[in-house]
């Protein structure tokens, strides 16, 4: 079965990774047909296991290489169809998208956090079908209150982030 794992806080803050490397260690650890997709964290790769096996024996594997601790979340042909087909927001020139990728029930968190913030004109968030969709006003992803709580400690092993244009692309490899 194919997958793509999506690796959580890739070449920032200092944790720097070449794909390349990263792929080798997915094929060392026993996944076939291995394909990194941008410079994100986004690798595609077939599997005979279950996605929470392969998530334990990866996360392993790489925090064994790069020395830190691996946060990855595995989704499935599927799923990542219903993440790009789910996105509620037209496309705008102004904003980017994000889709949020993540453990169970971390939308419901992401969006009491979303409600909290302050937000920009334009700054919108939406939960379709248990996923995070939000859209912020091009320039203010970091600089946003709620774009701040991204890199909050207690939330590293919950979720990662990508631009919903990343899942076109993903789908393109499978």
């Amino acid at each position: 079965m194919k997958y793509c794992a999506f690796l959580r806080g890739v070449n920032v803050k200092g944790t720097n990774m070449k794909m390349a490397e990263v792929c080798q260690v997915f094929k060392d650890a026993g996944m076939s047909e291995v394909v990194s997709i941008l410079a994100s964290g986004n690798i595609v790769f077939s599997s005979d296991k279950k996605a929470d096996d392969l998530k334990q024996i990866l996360e392993k594997a790489m925090s064994k290489y790069f020395s830190y601790e691996a946060f990855l979340f595995i989704k499935s042909q599927e799923e990542i169809e219903n993440f790009w087909n789910g996105n509620p927001f037209k496309k705008n020139d102004e904003l980017h998208s994000y889709t949020f990728v993540g453990n169970d029930g971390i939308e419901k968190v992401l969006m009491q956090e979303f409600e909290n913030a302050s937000k920009a004109e334009n700054e919108d968030a939406k939960i379709i079908n248990g996923i995070f969709y939000w859209q912020v006003p091009k320039g203010n992803t970091l600089d946003s209150t709620f774009g701040k709580i991204l890199g909050k400690k207690s939330l590293k092993d919950q979720f990662t982030s990508r631009n919903i244009n990343t899942f076109e692309k993903i789908l393109k490899k499978f």
